[in-house]
């Protein structure tokens, strides 16, 4: 190949990869936008159904945090959705490449994140910095709309209608749903008395 072509060559692979990630990150913030939209009225809808049966104090609170990040906190739990600004591509060992839809064209495989972590309330509104959050799911959007979830009691099939799944509120609304009841059941557990019987 002539150094003239190979500079051709290099300059489309650069558009296509640019210009595809690009649609990526465009569609990974439409379906944030929409999470934050669903996440407002699943507090709202929460609000009203349980403000005549728990303390004010444990009634959900939806909060928006800039373009990447929100919070839903409801009773001791605080969940935090983060989109990261970044595009990326599974691994050669990932299900995602035995399916047709990404076989018939591998540009299918890159995908926006978004990610639910579950922290205490109590973590935030006393500055323990050092308490952990767990990740309870992720959210994989790729430029064509469509989507598949993993995490905790979410589609136990990870990726098998991700060809044919495009993202809508109803789905949105499930996916916050089933991670709201999972940090609701978590509960914590008292630590064994040898790994905390000596503090700082």
């Amino acid at each position: 190949m002539s150094a003239k072509k190979k500079e051709v060559s290099q300059l489309e692979g650069i558009i296509l990869k640019t210009n595809l990630k690009q649609e990526v990150y465009r569609k990974t913030i439409s379906s944030f936008a929409l999470l934050k939209e669903v996440l407002k009225e699943i507090a709202d809808d929460y609000r009203d159904k349980l403000k005549d049966k728990v303390d004010d104090n444990v009634l959900p609170i939806y909060q928006e945090k800039g373009p990447f990040e929100a919070e839903f906190r409801i009773g001791g739990d605080m969940l935090i959705f983060s989109m990261h600004s970044n595009v990326f591509v599974f691994n050669r060992e990932h299900p995602i490449w035995k399916l047709d839809y990404i076989k018939a064209n591998p540009m299918n495989s890159y995908c926006g994140v978004f990610n639910i972590y579950n922290f205490l309330a109590d973590s935030f509104k006393y500055n323990r910095m050092e308490d952990l959050g767990y990740l309870i799911a992720r959210i994989f959007v790729n430029r064509e709309n469509h989507f598949f979830v993993e995490g905790k009691r979410q589609s136990s099939e990870l990726v098998k209608d991700f060809g044919s799944d495009e993202m809508t509120k109803e789905y949105m609304k499930e996916i916050i749903e089933t991670a709201v009841q999972y940090a609701i059941d978590f509960d914590l557990l008292v630590p064994p008395y040898d790994q905390v019987k000596i503090a700082t």
